[in-house]
């Protein structure tokens, strides 16, 4: 390439071998010349001046490649910076590229903090080795400088230069070289990249100080883009953990209907979130006037102690009115203390509030008081159906207890109608339209009887005060009794009772009366529910550490719709509608085996028949006598 075609106008290559080689015989003749004393001085001044040329271009070659060199590795560095968006590795990117640019021995990264204060974040040295804190030694009055006017600073040696040789700092650390720029993103100064050697002076010029800004100007957008991504990247991860808490509170409050437990994982979790020491939560009651306080949580406070507060309250007319949550700010002894009243709503309803207690006059910023308001609509619904199902079962309760009562009280007068009855047989002689008549009374009497038994098991089953006495049972002597009470109606029905009972079964443990009061029910609804002529099965047979016992039959069967209602109190399938019962023993049945840590199973085709079957553990003596058999 010659000089025309390269843009440095330098000495390039061959030309630069040939120019080299006559500059060498050039100094050979003037050494000769010289060592003869025959100097001609125009041949002597040619010479010397075509060794200044050649000098001149070689200086002149020698800072293009020092500035192509500089601006491929600004290429190259902007590059690797651009790379990446974690705050931390650009900072350290930045000032190692800086060091290595202007052949610092020590750099300094400094950016505006939230108090406006310009903090250290990054102090690297030239084997790119981040220095300790007791090595971190600048001039703060050159950065200051640096930031406050927005203008770049090199000085050769700063202990010699007036601006700042009086300065204790650059005097105590022999700081000499110094070069410093600021970093500007969107228009402002965000901070200052410094460099130092407190060996060398002179190692910075102007054109190095042009470099650093030009590439400080690059690195400060890099160094923007990464603290915007990390400040947002934290702040999804902020809201990805609020979500994740929400959710875990979500599924601890609709885990079970317990109006306590969800007031109290209510206060507890939104005291966290918002950082309060204390919370409570009321309910409103607007025909009384008042927030009637139910649950507190923390630290005692203004409201602990406090049944009821009015409407008029200010805090709580505030939230009424505006439907939002309200800060208070009042002192207390010494202290600021904040209260923050937070509606808790329910279909857009406001259904109470919780009051939050902080002993600080910062608190319950814009984002806690949103925080807590979502955590707070979370709840209602919970906190609403755990009320709601204490409603109901209070009222359950009532008529359980109003149930019992009135199946208590009908004994006594069933008990003196059906003695009566009986006795009109001794007084006198009776006719068979009256003998037929008193049947008819003890008959009904009966059935009323059997219905207050029924009506009083339901009422101790959902009370929880039926008792079982639960023993070992040989089950064939249950089913030799069952028997006994329905083989007369079996018969009268002309059906067939098959019989089909596992020879030496085990002891089942289970209550004896109740195992007899099922069977009956099952054999009852069994011989009802079959046309004449039908047939009804009874087995028995071990499985595993059960024992598995069969009601089958060939009667009119369950739709597969009112299999999902079977069981529930006072129904009854349309098809059994023209027999006698009431719809409380199969309920009873049902409740009797899973009292007894039994398991019922039915399949029924309408049209084709039924077959119901439960499941009683063996007793555990017969396990432990069967391991013992077996070893």
């Amino acid at each position: 390439m010659d000089n025309q075609e390269n843009p440095t106008n330098g000495l390039a290559g061959k030309e630069l071998e040939a120019a080299l080689a006559t500059a060498r015989q050039n100094i050979t003749l003037l050494r000769s010349q010289l060592r003869t004393g025959k100097i001609n001085a125009q041949y002597f001044d040619q010479r010397l001046g075509s060794l200044e040329e050649l000098l001149d271009q070689v200086q002149a070659e020698r800072k293009n490649t020092i500035q192509q060199k500089r601006v491929a590795a600004l290429y190259e560095v902007g590059k690797v910076i651009g790379s990446s968006l974690n705050l931390q590795t650009v900072l350290d990117q930045v000032m190692d590229a800086i060091i290595q640019l202007s052949g610092a021995e020590r750099g300094f990264l400094m950016l505006l903090d939230d108090d406006g204060n310009l903090a250290v974040r990054v102090a690297r040295n030239f084997d790119q080795e981040t220095l300790q804190s007791d090595e971190i030694a600048f001039s703060r009055t050159i950065t200051r400088q640096v930031f406050e006017t927005g203008e770049p600073v090199v000085t050769t040696n700063a202990q010699e230069d007036p601006r700042y040789a009086g300065q204790v700092s650059i005097m105590i650390h022999g700081m000499r070289s110094i070069m410093a720029t600021p970093l500007r993103a969107r228009g402002k100064n965000t901070g200052v990249v410094y460099v130092d050697n407190r060996i060398k002076t002179g190692l910075f010029s102007d054109e190095d100080l042009e470099v650093l800004a030009a590439f400080a100007a690059q690195a400060a957008v890099a160094l923007d883009n990464a603290r915007l991504y990390s400040e947002t990247d934290a702040e999804l991860q902020a809201r990805l953990e609020e979500l994740r808490i929400l959710q875990w509170i979500d599924r601890q409050l609709n885990e079970k209907l317990d109006l306590q437990a969800a007031m109290k994982l209510t206060l507890e979790w939104s005291s966290r979130l918002c950082d309060a020491q204390s919370a409570s939560m009321g309910f409103l009651d607007r025909e009384a006037g008042v927030i009637s306080l139910v649950a507190n949580y923390g630290e005692e406070n203004e409201f602990s102690q406090t049944p009821q507060l009015p409407l008029t309250h200010p805090l709580i007319a505030q939230v009424l009115e505006m439907e939002s949550a309200a800060l208070q700010l009042s002192p207390t002894g010494a202290s600021p203390h904040t209260t923050l009243c937070v509606p808790v709503r329910r279909e857009n309803n406001i259904i109470g509030v919780v009051l939050f207690s902080a002993n600080r006059a910062d608190a319950f910023d814009v984002d806690a008081q949103e925080l807590v308001s979502r955590m707070a609509d979370r709840a209602a619904i919970a906190i609403e159906n755990a009320r709601l199902y204490d409603a109901v079962k209070a009222a359950d309760k009532t008529k359980s207890e109003f149930v019992g009562f009135v199946a208590h009280e009908l004994k006594v007068p069933m008990t003196s109608i059906s003695g009566y009855a009986s006795l009109l047989g001794i007084v006198g002689q009776l006719s068979e339209k009256q003998q037929e008549f008193v049947k008819t009374i003890q008959n009904n009497v009966q059935r009323m009887r059997m219905l207050v038994d029924d009506l009083n098991d339901i009422t101790r089953i959902e009370t929880g005060q039926l008792r079982m006495a639960i023993e070992p049972v040989k089950l064939s002597e249950v089913v030799e009794q069952v028997k006994t009470d329905v083989m007369a109606q079996i018969t009268e029905r002309n059906h067939t009772f098959v019989e089909e009972i596992e020879v030496n079964l085990p002891l089942i443990s289970a209550d004896s009366s109740r195992v007899l009061q099922i069977l009956l029910n099952l054999l009852s609804n069994a011989y009802k529910y079959t046309p004449n002529g039908g047939k009804i099965t009874l087995s028995a047979k071990r499985d595993g550490e059960k024992v598995s016992v069969s009601v089958k039959d060939t009667g009119v069967g369950i739709a597969p719709e009112d299999l999902q209602k079977l069981g529930t109190k006072f129904f009854r399938t349309s098809n059994t509608l023209e027999q006698p019962g009431w719809g409380l023993g199969f309920a009873i049945t049902r409740n009797l085996i899973d009292l007894m840590k039994g398991e019922l199973t039915i399949e029924s085709e309408v049209g084709v028949g039924s077959t119901f079957t439960f499941t009683l553990p063996v007793a555990e003596e017969t396990q432990a006598a069967t391991s013992e058999k077996a070893s």
